[in-house]
């Protein structure tokens, strides 16, 4: 019993001065080492779309370890063909919001990266920029953020303009610097429950053969 009653005291205690270890622990050296509460699987799993946001400010370190991780993807023959641009600020973001439908969501995100190729360095650089933007997003989740994908290639802002068209001309972006998607980051008000076995499709994993059941 006494085992017990002490494991509660002092998980209530932690539960309580939770928010106080960042700003007084962690955040004060997170210059010098990110502290990464969770592993790759768990990552994995924990990472949802996340479409609503505290109105709480995403560090700056926070940030930069985003996008580091962000360049550590891998892109064909090494090309590194990204370009990343970074969103603050409650009415540039809200005229993000306004690219198309699929992204209102970012109305309440106090960050947003989009996510984008350039075309003359790698004609594949929209599977680099897809990879990258997956590693933001799990990066993301390792932080204890939520994260979404809006996507913006190929897709209407209205019958004359393309939403890859108008997020240029807000951003200022070059033509030869294609524009995949804009993800939304911030600590999130929702609360998801986390992926698990039951969506592993082992019916959809071949071995040596298609129609041969790998388990």
């Amino acid at each position: 019993m006494l085992r017990v009653y002490l494991t509660f005291k002092f998980g209530l205690l932690f539960f309580l001065l939770q928010p106080f270890v960042h700003e007084i622990l962690i955040r004060p050296f997170s210059k010098f080492s990110m502290v990464i509460l969770m592993d790759f699987f768990e990552v994995v799993k924990k990472r949802r779309s996340i479409r609503k946001y505290q109105d709480r400010k995403v560090p700056r370190e926070y940030v930069e370890k985003i996008l580091e991780v962000a360049f550590y993807s891998p892109s064909s023959m090494n090309r590194r063909p990204w370009h990343f641009v970074v969103v603050e600020g409650r009415e540039i973001i809200k005229k993000l919001a306004n690219t198309r439908g699929a992204l209102r969501f970012l109305e309440t995100a106090p960050l947003a990266i989009v996510v984008c190729g350039d075309e003359k360095i790698s004609s594949a650089w929209v599977f680099d920029a897809s990879i990258a933007a997956e590693h933001i997003q799990l990066a993301a989740t390792a932080l204890g953020l939520g994260a979404c994908w809006g996507h913006v290639l190929d897709r209407q802002h209205s019958e004359e303009k393309s939403a890859e068209d108008y997020v240029r001309e807000l951003l200022g972006i070059p033509e030869h610097v294609r524009i995949l998607c804009v993800i939304g980051i911030g600590y999130p008000v929702e609360q998801k429950l986390e992926h698990d076995e039951k969506e592993i499709m082992w019916e959809r994993v071949h071995l040596n053969e298609f129609g041969n059941a790998f388990k």
